[in-house]
């Protein structure tokens, strides 16, 4: 009668071959976990990657081969590496330590079971030892190392980075939101919109040059920085790049092709901006507006991103071959179109308070702020009640009419009946030119009225040039709403009292006392429903221009 088989592990599972490299790297997790520190998950992955590597590392340099493992991580290997030994003996093994070596996984590996081993039976003999017998060693590979593709992601970032790093006004970091807008140029994907089908940007690769140690992201909100690697490594792009520019052979960056429709005479056109926003971003725009059959030119505007424009219609001279250049007027409508990160990012670093002023003195009446929602706000740098009370303010105190939408399609479909609307609007109108100091007295068009006065878009767009020389009332204005509760409607009314920090300062001066100060703008009227600027604020400015010392 045969014997019964015995059940058994017939191939062991392997000791861990690297257990002083698991056992530091346990350690250096557990401490970055008790202290809070997001370098616990660095470690937890090279702890990862170590533990599913089946032969031995003889120095944390040869690390450099395995994934997660950086040069940051594998010096600091080396450096333990040199201690254990200093303390243990030249000559003494990886493979010593204080108890049993872990093996791979964590689990405790089981006794090899001979009990089923049969010396009558050489071929399951033969077997078992096949089974048992180490892998052979082989070569380990050199370090492969990281190098983006020009104009990929990576690519991009590393060097917006390090532009930055030259720069004599450098803070030796970039906000997100600038570093996108530094890197978008370099790169042919967008940074904030993914390709149709597929969720992920070019603001992905971030992660890897976080991960391969190049960038170094800190504080919250983020902070992204070059490290010594990632700086030598831009070094080296920008010289490739050079390189390559002397030899003529540069990537051309692919950009948007910019339509040019015919129209007839008259017709309103919409113009996007082109140099705002990411290039996919506008292409995907561009589409739709194409497939909802909108006319539109490309041009660059100084303030805003959409506006509407009145062509004149011209008749062709007797004796002359080409028409003459039709005179153009912007209507009273200009669209800002923000993405929810957009907005984020503008709250951050002061530009959404100076681009709705500059809306509110741009000359048109009927400002938009276009809002595109486009995902989770989960990942933002500011909680999505914060930018809900912007939006809010925006329209409630800032007199903005604001639009919200949940992508670039809902977006579009709102462009394309506004242009269908205003064309109603002013179709059968008579438009008439003015200045831009002419325009500031006159009324929005009526329904009921034939017909209109409009600055030409030159001015309009001349007079919006966001670095030309500003008068003393301007700066005043802007120094204004610098002041926490300074709306752009506010400062407008002091102005229209009090043109000039000057004018200011002599009306506190002929004050009796300084309760009069504190008083002295709460009655001015402010906004549509003209209520009073209030004692509060009117104290808060009394005590920013007449405090002699700092304030408390």
């Amino acid at each position: 009668m045969a014997a019964p088989r015995r059940l058994g592990r017939k191939k062991p599972v392997p000791a861990c071959p690297n257990p002083l490299f698991v056992q530091w790297l346990t350690e250096w997790r557990d401490e970055a976990a008790e202290k809070g520190k997001k370098t616990q998950f660095v470690y937890q992955r090279a702890l990862d990657s170590l533990q599913r590597y089946p032969l031995p590392l003889r120095s944390g340099r040869e690390a450099t081969i395995l994934q997660h493992f950086g040069d940051w991580i594998c010096r600091r290997l080396d450096e333990r590496l040199e201690r254990h030994r200093a303390e243990q003996g030249a000559d003494a093994p990886l493979e010593a330590m204080g108890g049993a070596s872990p093996s791979m996984g964590g689990q405790e590996s089981d006794p090899p079971s001979t009990e089923h081993h049969s010396t009558n039976n050489p071929s399951a003999s033969q077997t078992l030892l096949g089974d048992l017998e180490p892998p052979p060693m082989r070569k380990p590979r050199p370090p492969r190392r990281y190098i983006p593709a020009p104009r990929s992601g990576g690519y991009a970032v590393l060097l917006a980075l390090y532009k930055d790093s030259t720069s004599p006004r450098s803070r030796g970091f970039l906000m997100k939101s600038e570093l996108q807008r530094a890197a978008q140029p370099l790169c042919d994907k967008s940074f904030t919109l993914g390709d149709p089908g597929n969720r992920y940007t070019a603001w992905a690769s971030v992660g890897t040059l976080i991960r391969k140690e190049l960038v170094l992201k800190t504080n919250v909100p983020a902070r992204y920085s070059l490290t010594p690697q990632g700086l030598a490594l831009a070094q080296r792009l920008v010289a490739a790049k050079q390189a390559l520019i002397s030899e003529g052979r540069a990537p051309e960056p692919k950009t948007p092709q910019g339509a040019e429709p015919t129209h007839p005479a008259g017709e309103k056109k919409l113009h996007p901006e082109p140099q705002l926003g990411p290039a996919a971003r506008k292409q995907d725009l561009l589409a739709e507006l194409r497939r909802n059959a909108v006319p539109f030119d490309v041009r660059k505007l100084h303030v805003g991103d959409f506006m509407w424009v009145a062509r004149e219609r011209v008749q062709p001279r007797p004796g002359q071959l080409h028409l003459p250049p039709a005179r153009e007027l912007a209507l009273d409508y200009v669209v800002e179109r923000k993405r929810m990160a957009d907005l984020c990012g503008s709250i951050i670093d002061g530009r959404f308070r100076e681009q709705k002023f500059r809306l509110h003195r741009c000359g048109l009446c009927h400002p938009i702020y276009l809002l595109e929602e486009s995902g989770s706000t989960q990942h933002l740098s500011l909680p999505e009640s914060t930018l809900q009370q912007a939006a809010t303010s925006t329209q409630v105190v800032d007199g903005f009419f604001v639009k919200c939408t949940r992508d670039l399609r809902e977006s579009a479909a709102y462009l394309t009946i506004m242009t269908r609307h205003l064309n109603s609007l002013y179709g059968n109108k008579t438009l008439v030119s003015c200045t831009k100091e002419e325009s500031q007295g006159r009324c929005p068009l009526k329904p009921n009225s034939d017909s209109c006065t409009l600055m030409t878009f030159q001015e309009f767009n001349e007079g919006a040039v966001k670095n030309k020389a500003q008068t003393v009332r301007e700066v005043f204005a802007r120094q204004l709403m610098q002041i926490s509760g300074v709306s752009g409607e506010k400062a407008a009314a002091i102005l229209e009292r009090y043109s000039t920090p000057a004018s200011l300062l002599a009306a506190y001066s002929a004050c009796p006392d300084p309760e009069s100060r504190d008083k002295l703008l709460s009655t001015i009227k402010c906004g549509k429903l003209q209520r009073n600027l209030g004692p509060a604020l009117s104290r808060t400015l009394s005590q920013l221009y007449c405090s002699p010392g700092p304030l408390s």
